[in-house]
């Protein structure tokens, strides 16, 4: 195999540390400079974990970052249902309230079982509202979602 020569001064110290590792493991100093540089310019495996370590906690920000964002958006729109409903809901008569809990559980049943199928097929109100609509961008800052045929409210 053919090798380019390079010419390089050391220190005194240093030199001393080549030519004695050199005489220890029965090697020309040049093998010893040659494998030293070698490890110098080659990342090695502790270089690799961290760097691969590196991604992956980026990854990990990534993630809670998304995660604290969905977060905050199901909070705001709970808050938001919640503040509404009681703003347009009237008290109800005390005769009519037997009736009334009574749909509404029956209502709640199918809002659990919309909920169970959306789930199953992996399908969130968050990937269907785009963050443009809900930052205000789109829509005059009014965000609708369809209902499938199968969704309609009871």
């Amino acid at each position: 195999m053919n090798k380019v020569r390079l010419s390089v001064y050391l220190d005194p110290a240093t030199m001393a540390q080549v030519t004695e590792l050199a005489r220890r493991k029965k090697q020309p100093r040049s093998l010893i400079a040659e494998a030293a540089i070698a490890s110098f310019v080659t990342p090695d495996d502790s270089d690799r974990r961290e760097a691969a370590l590196v991604r992956r906690l980026d990854l990990l920000t990534r993630q809670g970052e998304r995660l604290e964002r969905d977060l905050s958006i199901a909070v705001e729109v709970i808050a938001l249902f919640i503040k509404f409903w009681l703003t347009v809901t009237q008290p109800l008569p005390e005769s009519a309230q037997a009736a009334a809990q009574a749909k509404g559980r029956e209502r709640f049943e199918f809002f659990l079982e919309t909920l169970g199928r959306r789930l199953a097929k992996g399908q969130s109100l968050l990937r269907e509202v785009s963050i443009d609509r809900l930052n205000g961008d789109a829509n005059e800052g009014r965000s609708t979602v369809q209902l499938k045929s199968n969704e309609a409210p009871r």
